[in-house]
């Protein structure tokens, strides 16, 4: 795509791949399958069916041994990566699961839907342990602190609730945190403990959620923030709306420092998601080709 100057976050151009609309790049397909992709050569590993309903949303596991998918089935599936097999069927939701994130220690998951229920569930048995309830529309997103004593969500309400899962809390419900004025598109804590918030008001929030903070709050998408990432120093922040524009963000100023067209051997239709790799030398990049 660009890069920068030495010194500085270098940002290369990444394959896309057309077949749907670390070194595993896992994606979500509206055709119900999840594939699984080598990042350095582009080859498809494998592409593993199972769902009856379009993949909302994957995601693996810290420890690199799982990855979770869900789907407008109503189901969540545990996947085994090296042996490429559904490991478990996580049924409770009663409409499409829109997000699911794991805990730091890989041992509890989180899903969330348009049922408005965010679930905790034990990863080994597939128990689910809490149903945590609250928001007053459907969740979008989730993620779990780095500590794994919180986890946040996001939803249609326009609120992030942070929950307590500590044991032996006497309320789970921790505090909200409020501010943006559209549905809460994607959260993403940083290994320190910020939060990061991208919204449908077009903005991204970075929180200090221990004091209820808005640390800073960054503009300049013209369409709603679809993913957001921290940069592994936590300097940075990318960001992709529904475009195909990445911004990338200085943390302190709340600066766009660099906006980012994505392209491979055509057009992009759609970015997607973006990430980071772990030593923060590249931006990866997803979408929908036209």
């Amino acid at each position: 795509m660009n890069s920068r100057a030495p010194g500085t976050l270098t940002v290369w151009r990444v394959k896309f791949f057309r077949r749907h609309r670390g070194e595993t790049l896992l994606t979500a397909s509206e055709d119900g399958c999840v594939y699984g992709w080598k990042t350095q050569s582009g080859n498809l590993l494998w592409r593993l069916a199972g769902h009856t309903g379009p993949v909302k949303f994957c995601r693996f596991s810290p420890d690199g041994r799982l990855f979770a998918s869900t789907s407008c089935d109503c189901t969540i599936r545990l996947w085994d990566v090296a042996e490429a097999k559904c490991l478990q069927i996580l049924k409770g939701h009663q409409r499409s699961v829109e997000t699911v994130s794991f805990s730091p220690d890989s041992k509890q998951l989180a899903s969330g839907g348009w049922d408005k229920r965010v679930m905790l569930w034990e990863v080994q048995s597939g128990q689910m342990l809490r149903h945590l309830a609250g928001h007053q529309d459907s969740i979008q997103s989730s993620d779990f602190a780095p500590s794994s004593d919180c986890l946040a969500t996001g939803s249609w309400d326009s609120t992030i609730r942070i929950w307590d899962l500590r044991a032996g809390t006497p309320t789970i419900f921790h505090q909200e945190l409020e501010g943006h004025s559209g549905n809460i598109s994607c959260l993403c804590y940083s290994a320190s403990g910020l939060l990061a918030s991208g919204s449908w008001d077009k903005t991204i929030h970075i929180w200090k959620p221990s004091t209820r903070s808005l640390l800073v709050q960054l503009k300049g998408h013209v369409t709603w923030v679809k993913s957001i990432a921290f940069s592994p120093d936590e300097l940075q922040l990318a960001s992709i709306g529904y475009s195909r524009m990445v911004n990338v963000w200085d943390c302190n100023t709340g600066k766009c420092i660099e906006t980012l067209k994505c392209f491979w051997q055509g057009a992009l239709d759609v970015a997607h998601t973006c990430t980071f790799t772990p030593d923060g030398k590249l931006l990866l990049v997803s979408g929908v080709a036209e």
